[in-house]
């Protein structure tokens, strides 16, 4: 569980990365420079996750073994993974570095990976016994923190978008009659939906980012 949330998280921060430079060049991007001046605001969102997820510190130290978090290459195919191919694969496929490729792929994965990113937050707090009333105001504060640091630059989404998102994507499987989820399972999830669209949702949606 740890690993799915750090894996979502850490494909934030490379698409991050790749939009802070405001080019669109994969040549400009550097993780390190990017985290830089906002390592403890890292630090704070791992520390909320800790706590929401109740893990220990070697479930923490997968952080670490990802690599997301330090320097490392992006790339246009990590790109096209985090974003699941909704752009298509370009012919040739070299052409998944130019630059406006580059900038559709970003909000789609970042969109994409936010939403996962909440529903392993979500998981792994009903896996921890971290009821709704605890852990709904801790996972809030962790996707404003991360929806801080995917949106550096066109403040296009909310972590009220997020919430709505996560909902329709995820929760329909989860919750019909037919689900093979358990019955306090379906009543965690419910819980969540509740306690974060409580709030998150004056938090309105911001202008609608451009995909060209």
């Amino acid at each position: 569980m740890a690993r799915a949330i750090f894996a979502a998280l850490g494909c934030v921060v490379e698409i991050s990365a790749v939009s802070s430079t405001g080019t669109w060049l994969l040549a400009d991007v550097s993780a390190s420079t990017f985290l830089g001046p906002r390592r403890d605001d890292l630090g704070r969102l791992m520390e909320g996750i800790c706590a929401v997820g109740r893990f220990s510190r070697e479930a923490m130290a997968v952080a670490d073994e990802l690599g997301y978090f330090g320097e490392h290459e992006a790339s246009g195919a990590s790109l096209l993974l985090w974003s699941e191919g909704i752009t298509g694969v370009p012919e040739p496929p070299e052409r998944l570095e130019e630059p406006a490729l580059v900038r559709r792929m970003c909000p789609i994965g970042a969109d994409l990976q936010l939403t996962r990113l909440l529903q392993a937050l979500v998981t792994a707090a009903l896996a921890a016994d971290t009821g709704a009333g605890e852990g709904a105001e801790g996972i809030a504060r962790i996707l404003r923190s991360a929806v801080r640091l995917a949106d550096p630059v066109e403040g296009g989404i909310t972590p009220a978008d997020v919430h709505r998102m996560w909902r329709v994507a995820h929760l329909p499987a989860l919750l019909r009659p037919a689900s093979d989820a358990p019955d306090w399972g379906k009543a965690g999830y419910r819980a969540y939906d509740a306690g974060l669209e409580r709030l998150l949702e004056g938090e309105r949606s911001g202008p609608v980012r451009p995909c060209v």
